[in-house]
């Protein structure tokens, strides 16, 4: 019975399958299980008979087999769906991820900086944490969220802590404390700027405020809107955790980067304009603003006897461009102010006053890796002590300058302690040793138009501050 032998041996080789292998839908099977039903038919027409026992029982082993096969992988699916995950990445930190979707992120920012003045500074030589940032975000459905505590300087406060709910890439809502759509370096994460402190224009720019905002990307990307309405901040600060005088801040900002979608080589260009309006009503410093300079001085500052009165209008032009290892940002801010004398010499006298800033600065990358706004993201031969890696070099230069409005001097500031213009230029080195570990050394020189007694000018500012970072 050749015939039956072979049958039999087809039979017997398809049920011992490995378990994996058995699927009903693979190829060979089907074609195992086709070679077996003409076998049984040819068998049957020569024997007479219509089943064959010894065929019958191992289908019967096969059927079983297939079964725990297709068992097994409901049992995968359903613990796919009801696992929860842990994943640490060095750039996007701890993530969890549990069943039904929400994923939550743990990441974190440590900057420590040195700093030294040249003589003649009112500021000390010393160490300070600039930041302590450790960061909560996490998503579910259409929902978002970010927690982002400050633990540096001598109180803890909340840096960020906001709910998003993205409708779509073309509609997003924001609703809690976050930075105000307006300033190009001010948007900058902290741990991606050029320079160790901020440049001249962003001493008018919002920082952080509580309100609501829309935004979106439209144009396949290539156009960002930020629209929304803010307790409102004074230039330079964050908003505080109430508002102060019951009035609202509106900001809107547009920003185009029209070469996003295209297949040729032409780098990243950005071009943005913003705005911010609204009333404010109040003396102190909650009102009122105090520009610094680079090195976290005070330059000017409104006398204690006058007050905000009426509108705060702000307007920027703003833009970048980078392509390969060069890179270059610059940014142009007006900030325009209803002041009044409250008591004193004048008092009762109003006038709008208006302070504008800009800046310049660029960068190359000494290494090869590509510039960009979020700096060098990832060196191509991270520093390992013994190997051949040195990390990502970079050169930055800055130059920039604020006037105040001849406007405000002598009625609504003192020249003698307030200075009228600011120019300031600076030269930085930042090594990223790795992704997540960025050291910086930046050298200041700011000069100043008056400031000083009997209408002389404040003396230059010189500092070099260093910085090692770490963030994750």
């Amino acid at each position: 019975m050749p015939l039956k032998r072979t049958l039999l041996a087809l039979a017997i080789g398809l049920a011992v399958l490995p378990a994996h292998a058995a699927d009903p839908g693979d190829a060979t099977i089907q074609e195992l299980l086709a070679r077996i039903a003409a076998l049984e038919a040819r068998l049957a027409a020569v024997e007479g008979r219509t089943e064959i026992p010894e065929v019958a029982e191992v289908d019967q082993r096969l059927r079983v087999v297939e079964r725990k096969q297709e068992l097994q992988v409901e049992a995968d699916a359903a613990r796919a769906t009801t696992a929860t995950t842990l994943a640490l990445d060095a750039g996007k930190g701890l993530s969890v991820k549990a069943p039904g979707g929400l994923e939550v992120k743990l990441r974190g920012l440590v900057q420590g900086d040195a700093r030294f003045f040249a003589n003649g500074s009112s500021q000390n030589d010393g160490f300070l944490l600039r930041r302590v940032e450790p960061t909560i975000e996490g998503s579910w459905g259409i929902a978002s969220f970010r927690i982002t505590p400050q633990l540096a300087g001598d109180s803890a406060t909340i840096n960020d802590a906001y709910i998003d709910l993205k409708f779509d890439p073309r509609a997003s809502v924001r609703i809690g404390k976050a930075k105000a759509p307006f300033g190009l370096e001010r948007l900058q994460s902290s741990a991606s700027t050029a320079q160790v402190e901020l440049g001249l224009p962003s001493e008018l720019a919002p920082g952080r405020d509580i309100g609501v905002q829309l935004s979106g990307d439209v144009a396949g990307g290539a156009l960002n809107y930020g629209i929304g309405v803010y307790n409102g901040a004074v230039d330079g600060r964050d908003g505080l955790t109430a508002n102060p005088d019951g009035e609202f801040e509106y900001v809107g900002r547009l920003f185009w980067e029209p070469f996003k979608n295209s297949a040729s080589n032409t780098g990243t260009l950005g071009i943005g304009v913003a705005a911010s309006v609204g009333d404010t009503v109040g003396s102190g410093n909650n009102f009122l603003p105090r520009y610094r300079t680079p090195g976290q001085e005070q330059f000017f500052g409104y006398g204690s006897n006058i007050a905000a009165d009426g509108e705060r209008l702000r307007q920027t032009v703003q833009g970048y461009y980078y392509r390969g290892t060069f890179g270059v940002l610059g940014e142009w801010i007006e900030s325009s102010q209803d002041v009044r004398v409250a008591s004193g010499t004048g008092a009762g006298t109003r006038a709008t006053l208006r302070n504008d800033a800009w800046q310049i600065s660029g960068g190359w990358v000494l290494t090869g890796e590509d510039a960009g706004y979020r700096g060098v993201v990832k060196p191509s031969s991270p520093f390992a002590i013994g190997g051949d890696g040195w990390g990502a070099l970079e050169l930055a230069a800055r130059y920039g300058r604020l006037e105040i409005d001849e406007g405000a001097f002598p009625l609504f500031a003192n020249a003698a302690s307030s200075a009228q213009a600011i120019r300031s230029w600076g030269l930085g080195l930042n090594w990223y040793l790795t992704q997540n570990f960025k050291l910086v050394t930046n050298y200041t020189q700011a000069s100043f138009d008056g400031g000083a007694a009997a209408g002389a000018d404040r003396a230059d500012e010189k500092a070099l501050f260093t910085r090692a970072q770490l963030s994750f």
